[in-house]
């Protein structure tokens, strides 16, 4: 009976989505306050339906209800009961539903928000929102019902995939779903603004907050990803350009321009058709991102094997989501003017050469996962585009983007004076100078890439850090002042400051961790050795033991490094009911490096594979990746000077327009 209520609750939803979409645009049409109140109303009630279908659905999970089809195929009685809840979206059908119930959340609290936007905007935008959340319930509801029954009842189920019994897989599938279907926002922002030709600073600062927030969690969980990938995987990286990876990545770097040309919206009243156009590429490379994993067009460990035919409905949405927002915006973007003038050398300035890098770099991995997929559809031909046509390409261009980067936040807005900026960087450039030499000096290898990584580096952190000096005005004025003046600063300055800083930080490890990485594979028996980066690695024992699910071998292995020893294990897991095996890496994490260490079989019955890695820094990269975030959320928190028309008047209503409060 529970699943029955899930199913007719998204029903429900779906026909008040249908009725939602059709009144606010009649509402918009005619003026007419009642229709966008019914509006917000019903994003509510929407919001409320979708979540007792979720509870209805992991409640079938958690009680191991096998008449659902879908519960018997992505779960067992034996699993453990985290992972049966976590097995609610671990599954095409079920992060579907999931992805519905975020776009009715963020829909729900737009709504909410109804007072602090003009009407007409504020009305169009949750029309917009309303046409999406319609054709992904449709979307589950005709191709992907996660209710469905099965006649008998089954007396156990298939279990879930080993590599999404995981603490990461289970907390990555919803932070990236919140980065994706938070950027819908911005989106329906930018098809409404486009419509009524109202894209001024106005809707930069509607706009801003939901793109930071959006941002905020696509990093997270694209950081996430990669710390599962790193320590489950066993194969000692943490990013190998898959292209499930790649999806996550695009919109990304898209919002990264999208964020900081928001600003510049917000500020000079400028930048207006950047703005909308990245607003529109984040979301429709986030509907990409989608497609790509439900398609069936390709084979990742991170791709649900679908049927391809479901990839056809999500092809439609894609095409009408993409294909309507950018014939809006062929015909509309003409009109928005900009009233915010600017010099070259200038901090919006630098935005748009960051932009045009950031759209660059985006359009580079764009090509390097898709061209495959196109020469297989035009000549059946496969092949592959790996790593090295990434690091080639993508790496010089997020170099540069850095490097000015560093600047961009020093210069002022609208005019500038270039060369008082690079004096006051001198001391930054002197100092990653001297950095860059000492890498030549100490690296065994890898020498000019790693001097001018650090470099790089250097400079990036160092931008920050002037950037708050002379804020602050620290060392020119009593410190009790520059102290008042770092509570006085905005959250987007400060947030600027840290997430630069975070990717400083993440640029450092994944240099260390790629440049001058130390990789030895050995046979090894119990009592035997091998060296790895000044390291003395034994294999202690190898023991056989059953887990809830699963039968295991744990190795143990005792390190030596002069005076530091400890020990550590890892394990291979086979997982019956599913046929597979899993990797638990023993990683010992340390601030200068990691020592990993995986290994696999004993076929021969002479020994074990064992694969010994030594990581340098790679701690930086999950540091950095936590900064980054966290500068992305003290900049969410600065709500930013409400535009003096704002503080003259409330945001008037069209004429005949009264305001109803949802």
């Amino acid at each position: 009976m529970i699943p029955e209520i899930g199913h007719f609750a998204l029903i429900l939803a779906f026909m008040i989505a249908i009725a939602q979409s059709v009144s606010l645009l009649i509402g918009f049409n005619r003026a007419d306050a009642r229709f966008a109140a019914f509006g917000g109303r019903a994003s509510i009630v929407i919001f409320c339906l979708a979540g007792l279908a979720f509870s209805c659905l992991m409640f079938a999970y958690a009680t191991s209800d096998f008449s659902v089809a879908n519960v018997f195929e992505n779960s067992h009685s034996a699993k453990p009961f985290i992972y049966k809840l976590t097995g609610t979206w671990g599954n095409h059908e079920g992060s579907m539903l999931l992805w519905v119930l975020i776009l009715a959340l963020f829909s729900a609290v737009l709504a909410m928000q109804a007072r602090a936007a003009p009407v007409k905007l504020h009305m169009l935008t949750l029309g917009v929102q309303a046409m999406i959340i319609t054709a992904f319930i449709a979307f589950v509801l005709f191709t992907s019902n996660p209710f469905e029954r099965l006649f008998p009842t089954p007396m156990n189920g298939e279990g879930l995939n080993p590599l999404l019994q995981d603490p990461g897989l289970a907390i990555h599938p919803p932070f990236l779903y919140l980065g994706y279907v938070g950027f819908s926002i911005p989106f329906s922002f930018a098809v409404a603004g486009l419509v009524l030709g109202r894209v001024d600073s106005v809707w930069g600062r509607l706009v801003r907050p939901w793109a930071l927030i959006a941002w905020v969690f696509l990093t997270i969980g694209i950081a996430l990803g990669a710390w599962w990938a790193y320590y489950e995987l066993g194969w000692g990286g943490w990013w190998a350009w898959d292209p499930v990876e790649n999806a996550s990545f695009m919109p990304w770097l898209a919002g990264t321009a999208l964020i900081h040309t928001v600003r510049v919206v917000e500020r000079r009243d400028a930048m207006k058709g950047w703005a909308s156009l990245l607003a529109i590429t984040t979301f429709s490379l986030s509907l990409v991102g989608t497609f790509l994993v439900r398609s069936g067009v390709l084979t990742s460990v991170h791709a649900f094997a679908v049927d391809p035919t479901r990839g056809v409905f999500i092809l439609t949405i894609l095409m009408a989501a993409i294909g309507g927002s950018l014939t809006v915006y062929a015909v509309r973007a003409s009109t928005l003017s900009a009233t915010g003038r600017f010099e070259p050398v200038s901090r919006e300035g630098a935005l748009v050469v960051n932009n045009a890098l950031l759209v660059a770099a985006c359009a580079t991995v764009f090509v390097g996962t898709f061209y495959p997929l196109f020469i297989d559809v035009l000549s059946g031909d496969k092949i592959s585009v790996g790593a090295p046509y990434f690091n080639l390409i993508f790496t010089k261009i997020a170099a540069l983007t850095l490097a000015i980067a560093a600047i961009g936040t020093l210069l002022a807005w609208k005019r500038a004076n270039l060369r008082t900026v690079l004096r006051s960087m001198a001391p930054i450039a002197a100092a990653a100078l001297a950095a860059g030499v000492i890498v030549l000096v100490i690296a065994e290898r890898e020498r000019v890439a790693g001097a001018f990584a650090v470099m790089l580096v250097v400079w990036l952190a160092g931008g920050a850090l002037i950037d708050i000096i002379g804020r602050t005005k620290l060392f020119r004025v009593p410190l009790k002042d520059s102290l008042a003046r770092a509570r006085g600063l905005p959250g987007a300055a400060w947030g600027a400051v840290i997430a630069h800083s975070g990717l400083a930080l993440f640029a450092f490890g994944a240099a260390g961790a790629s440049l001058w990485n130390a990789e030895h594979v050995a046979l090894m028996a119990e009592g035997d050795s091998a060296e790895i980066s000044g390291y003395e690695v034994t294999l202690t024992s190898v023991e056989q033991f059953r887990g809830p699910n699963y039968e295991a071998e744990r190795a143990s292995f005792m390190a030596r490094r002069g005076a530091d020893e400890f020990e550590i294990s890892g394990e291979r897991r086979f997982y019956p009911i599913r046929g597979m095996e899993t990797s638990e890496a023993a990683i010992r994490a340390h601030r200068v490096g990691d020592l990993y260490v995986s290994f696999g079989a004993n076929q021969t019955g002479r020994g074990w594979p064992v694969r010994l890695y030594y990581k340098p820094f790679v701690g930086c990269l999950w540091w950095g990746a936590a900064l980054t975030a966290l500068g992305g959320l003290v900049a969410f928190t600065d709500r930013g000077r409400k535009p003096a028309r704002l503080r003259r008047r409330r945001h008037a209503s069209p004429a005949g327009m009264k305001v109803a409060p949802v």
